[in-house]
């Protein structure tokens, strides 16, 4: 079932006027959707509450998102609940889903708090709703009674208030306390500063690396082409169907083509490959290895 539009305040409004449910009708509501699906009665159970949905988006206003999409929020996480609600259990559908709909709003409103991740844990999320609040009575108390509270012991108040980990507290204050900004925002006022993108490192290969990594694979392949031509027709067939190719053959098939064993095909393969050895040995020691 969607959610019904939330542009502007006429869901508000229509929500307000919607009926009030008593007891016996909510529990005929849920059964009819659990054990039947009838959409009807899920449309009417979800109406009804709808006013409780909007009440509690509107306690979130003060996170900086837009009304429409915290009541959107709201309504989704009445949808679930709804969905989830179990009527033989004996709770009111209203007490049981002021839960779904208070986790869906703070899920979206710690999504959309900034583009870094703000907190994933019970405690963050704890601490991104509570912090501000507790701190401001724990400063409160402490000017009341005249004193001074120092950042570090402030923090501490806070992890033991809230019953957080004393890191958690300290990564929440930081995070709360900054803003996002654009990368693309100059370093000063002038309009010819650079921008804050400018000074980042750039992981890719560097132009130096490019050249020198190509000039060391001609090199590479120069010192190859020489070891080849020291071998026989036979042999550099061998080498080139054994290693030069994208799908290389097996020892079988060269000796059904060559008219050779399997294992002598092997043994020409091992000495073509001693006297490429040689060869690059001659050339560059470095080089030795390629046919270890």
């Amino acid at each position: 079932m969607a959610v019904e539009s939330f542009n502007d305040q006429t869901l508000s409004r229509k929500a307000m006027k919607a009926e009030l449910l008593d007891a016996e009708t909510e529990l005929q509501l849920a059964y009819a959707w659990r054990d039947h699906r009838d959409e009807a009665a899920l449309h009417r159970l979800i109406n009804a509450y709808m006013r409780l949905a909007i009440s509690m988006a509107a306690k979130f206003k003060r996170y900086g998102a837009p009304m429409g999409d915290l009541i959107q929020e709201a309504g989704l996480g009445l949808m679930k609940a709804a969905d989830k609600f179990d009527p033989d259990r004996g709770v009111r559908f209203s007490t049981y889903a002021v839960w779904w709909i208070k986790a869906s709003i703070q899920d979206y409103v710690m999504r959309n708090w900034s583009m870094v991740r703000t907190g994933s844990t019970s405690s963050q999320k704890s601490l991104f709703f509570n912090m501000r609040r507790v701190q401001a009575r724990l400063e409160r108390e402490a000017a009341a009674e005249g004193r001074a509270l120092e950042r570090h012991s402030l923090h501490a108040a806070i992890a033991k208030e809230v019953g957080v980990p004393l890191h958690d507290v300290e990564m929440m204050d930081g995070r709360l306390s900054g803003s996002d900004f654009s990368l693309n925002a100059t370093q000063s006022t002038d309009e010819d500063g650079r921008e804050w993108i400018d000074t980042l490192e750039d992981d890719g290969e560097q132009s130096a690396s490019l050249v020198e990594g190509k000039l060391d694979n001609d090199q590479l392949r120069e010192w190859l082409v020489v070891a080849l031509t020291g071998l026989n027709d036979r042999e550099r067939f061998i080498v080139r169907e054994r290693k030069l190719r994208d799908e290389t053959r097996t020892l079988e098939s060269l000796g059904q083509e060559l008219g050779l064993s399997k294992e002598r095909v092997r043994q020409l393969e091992a000495a073509a490959f001693v006297k490429m050895r040689k060869s690059l040995e001659a050339q560059s020691r470095e080089v030795a290895q390629f046919l270890a």
